[in-house]
């Protein structure tokens, strides 16, 4: 079975509908910065989604081609992730979506180097003909956070948000989004083809 990392670390990717404390170690991943309302049609956002797919599957396909991997096993393209942030607001202000700033994400196989990275933007540059230069190899390492399991609308994540806040300062945290921690979801839904009321999306804020 190809290595999944939803269900190998399922404190991180399938965590309960109530708020919880989690550290997070530190990662690996494909990343593309942008900003901008994430729901505009053909804009920057949408396009960051294409490029990382476009990358993390021709990692994932290398090993039918002549340029092995080191360390390559079969697994299973995690999901999409995305680190958010506005100027002048410690949390999220969802009627600003144009002042978003992003960073789009796909969690990397231990594996793979930044070294594999590069090979793979120019792979995928060659074979689709598109410029995959925006693509970076990040190390995030997100520590100590609160997060939650959010069940419907994009746009419903507020009441979770403050569900969320109640916990952490009932448990003596409190929040710590800053220019280098972000508001953190984990897209576990294909929102094209599943309704909105039953989108799955993981919720993570850091916290000290």
């Amino acid at each position: 079975m190809p290595f999944d990392v939803k269900k190998e670390y399922k404190e991180f990717y399938l965590p309960p509908r109530k708020p919880t404390i989690v550290t997070v170690p530190p990662m690996n991943f494909l990343a593309v910065h942008g900003q901008g309302d994430p729901n505009t049609e053909g804009g920057e956002y949408k396009q960051s989604i294409e490029l990382l797919y476009g990358v993390a599957y021709t990692i994932k396909m290398s090993k039918k081609g002549s340029h092995q991997i080191k360390g390559y096993y079969d697994h299973v393209v995690a999901p999409l992730e995305g680190f958010w942030r506005q100027d002048a607001s410690e949390g999220m202000d969802y009627s600003r979506k144009e002042d978003l700033m992003w960073i789009s994400l796909i969690r990397l196989p231990d594996f793979v180097t930044k070294e594999d990275v590069e090979w793979a933007k120019e792979e995928a540059a060659r074979k689709k003909k598109t410029d995959f230069s925006k693509v970076r190899f990040l190390t995030y390492d997100e520590g100590l956070c609160v997060q939650c399991m959010h069940i419907g609308s994009y746009d419903d994540e507020p009441a979770t948000v403050a569900l969320m806040h109640e916990f952490m300062t009932a448990q003596g945290y409190s929040l710590d989004i800053t220019d280098s921690r972000f508001h953190h979801e984990i897209y576990l839904s294909d929102a094209r083809r599943v309704a909105p009321d039953k989108l799955k999306t993981v919720i993570r804020h850091p916290i000290k």
